[in-house]
């Protein structure tokens, strides 16, 4: 989906005093942001009658964005500090068209106020509180997005989190990636840009906080990208299949890579798995997909063959108990498309591989 929206300033200035309730005075930019001034009546005790109107102004900032991902959000974050600080009558305020859990968390964090043009908002000041949840996305558009954390352009983010306390060069990243010098060079500029990663006096590049990275890339993340054939091959248990399906694809010379629960499980052993998923470069004919067992039935499948949008997710490999498994990073991006415990499952995983601390410069 794309959120790539122009939408005019004027849209955003009418659905905030609208949801808001408030009365809007005057809109207006200077050098560093877009303003609104609002007006609120409310009521309050008093000593000769029970309740009094009273006016209630307010200044507020709102730095607009045409998409909600964290690769976006954080850079606004950071302007909207920027515009209010040491200036305590000015209130920041993040506008998007829709925003996602990842940046509501963000903002959380951060003590930022936002509000989407689909009529959610979180607002707190002296004086305000409004908070509204669990309005659907009004700005769903057919078409994927051109981003950092697009299939072939991850393969640069994968570096960074494969390696987190590693600093890379531009070069070295041509190298490992197999990428052309411009097409790398584009990718991390934004991401320097969107304060994703940090480029260091001496020309290298690393990810400063590793942790925030993967809650961009996990947000952005589509699972069904890929090319997904589900089915089923009969099996007692998660284990005796994913053994059973690893070992019959070997024996016709196919090399397949463990993702999402079953890989989960071999990490973690946390969260016992009914569906087996694997990687393969390519899918195989019929003849071997009925060798192996294979019976295409999307209802009640407990096989996922997965054919890669592109084969950097099988970077950073392991293999575990005779299986080979994607890395813990690329099956935490997998489990976001699973079912059963994948949620839990996930957890799991990232505590124990992918918790990271601060890289300081």
């Amino acid at each position: 989906m794309s959120e790539n929206l122009y939408i005019s300033e004027r849209e955003y200035d009418r659905v905030f005093t609208e949801i808001t309730g408030g009365l809007l005075i005057e809109s207006s930019d200077d050098d560093l942001g877009h303003y609104l001034t609002v007006r609120y009546l409310f009521a309050e005790g008093s000593h000769d009658t029970d309740l009094e109107a009273k006016q209630l102004q307010r200044t507020f900032a709102i730095e607009i964005k045409s998409a909600s991902s964290t690769d976006r959000i954080i850079p606004a974050i950071k302007q909207l500090k920027f515009i209010t600080e040491n200036r305590d009558h000015v209130i920041p305020v993040l506008a998007v068209p829709f925003m996602r859990k990842a940046g509501q968390k963000l903002c959380a964090e951060e003590k930022i106020n936002w509000f989407d043009l689909s009529g959610n908002i979180h607002l707190e000041a002296p004086g305000l509180k409004i908070i509204i949840e669990g309005k659907p996305n009004r700005y769903k558009h057919p078409g994927r997005p051109r981003n950092v954390f697009a299939p072939k352009s991850s393969r640069i983010t994968r570096q960074f989190l494969l390696n987190p306390h590693q600093q890379l060069t531009q070069s070295d990243l041509v190298n490992i990636t197999n990428l052309d010098k411009g097409f790398v060079s584009r990718i991390v500029r934004k991401l320097v840009e969107s304060n994703l990663i940090t480029r260091h006096d001496n020309g290298t590049y690393q990810a400063h906080d590793p942790s925030q990275l993967l809650n961009a890339w996990y947000d952005a993340y589509d699972f069904s990208i890929h090319q997904i054939i589900k089915g089923h091959i009969p099996a007692r248990t998660g284990d005796e299949l994913l053994k059973k399906l690893v070992n019959n694809l070997k024996n016709n010379n196919i090399i397949s890579w463990a993702t999402g629960l079953a890989s989960a499980w071999l990490y973690t052993h946390h969260a016992m798995f009914r569906t087996a998923s694997v990687y393969l470069k390519q899918l195989p004919d019929d003849k071997v997909l009925k060798d192996i067992g294979f019976d295409d039935q999307p209802r009640g499948a407990n096989t996922w063959l997965i054919i890669p949008k592109d084969e950097g997710v099988l970077d950073g490999a392991k293999k575990i108990s005779g299986i080979t498994c994607v890395s813990p990073l690329q099956t935490y991006l997998d489990l976001k498309g699973h079912p059963e415990r994948s949620k839990e499952a996930s957890e799991e995983l990232r505590n124990q591989y992918l918790s990271w601390g601060i890289n300081d410069d």
